[in-house]
């Protein structure tokens, strides 16, 4: 049953966000890694200030977090999303990955604050999301209610899916749009990228990771052949 609750979620703790995030940093390129979380802090340019919005304060983790110690809100770089615009992003992750029966829906795990996390991180790579994502948030309650006299959140999930479908590029998409389909495009990669580095979201593309397994009986014949071990 489609939650419409407008509450907002409960923050997940931020050690695990910033693991989501270095765990979707380490699927990028090794170029893209090294622009992104590179050793050269000094040449990393901040998010710009002319956002009041803008992490002010923020630090750099550069390539090695303290993925061991609790942060405190401020520690590091300040959140950027408000609550409206986590509900509203916490509806459009749900609606684009829907749950298998059983599991729970991705903005309960947390991935929202993955988001968050992301375009809120005092990066160069990072900032180019940021004005991206929280315009095309802002646009999906005001087309809402343009539409339904609703905000994204509480319209029903057949009203969900007529305003996605028509940023989403399944099909052409009107002129008037084209900004949006690249927010929906952005979002729906930042979405994954959150969804699928948690354990529910491994076990959905069948990820087993670095785990003893009684059943594993060493490389095949033609793997050991082909590395010359045969």
């Amino acid at each position: 049953m489609e939650n419409n609750s407008p509450e907002t979620p409960p923050r997940i703790d931020r050690r695990q966000a910033l693991k989501w995030l270095g765990a979707a940093a380490a699927a990028l390129t090794l170029s893209d890694q090294l622009k992104l979380f590179g050793a050269s802090a000094k040449k990393m340019k901040l998010v710009s200030m002319a956002d009041p919005r803008g992490p002010t304060n923020a630090k750099l983790i550069g390539t090695d977090p303290l993925l061991n110690h609790n942060y405190t809100p401020g520690e590091l770089w300040p959140l950027t999303l408000t609550d409206k615009q986590r509900v509203a992003a916490a509806a459009l992750i749900d609606l684009i990955l829907p749950p298998e029966p059983g599991d729970k829906l991705p903005s309960a795990l947390g991935v929202q604050d993955f988001v968050d996390e992301w375009i809120s991180s005092p990066y160069e790579e990072t900032n180019k999301d940021r004005p991206i994502i929280l315009v095309g948030l802002d646009w999906l309650d005001a087309e809402a209610q343009k539409r339904f006299h609703k905000d994204f959140v509480t319209i029903t999930e057949a009203q969900k899916c007529q305003i996605a479908d028509d940023i989403c590029g399944k099909t052409a998409v009107k002129k008037e749009f084209k900004n949006q389909q690249n927010f929906f495009s952005r979002f729906r990669y930042l979405a994954a990228s959150g969804y699928y580095t948690t354990p529910q979201g491994w076990k959905d593309i069948g990820y087993v990771g670095n785990v003893p397994s009684v059943d594993f009986a060493g490389p095949t014949p033609e793997a050991l052949k082909h590395l010359g071990l045969a």
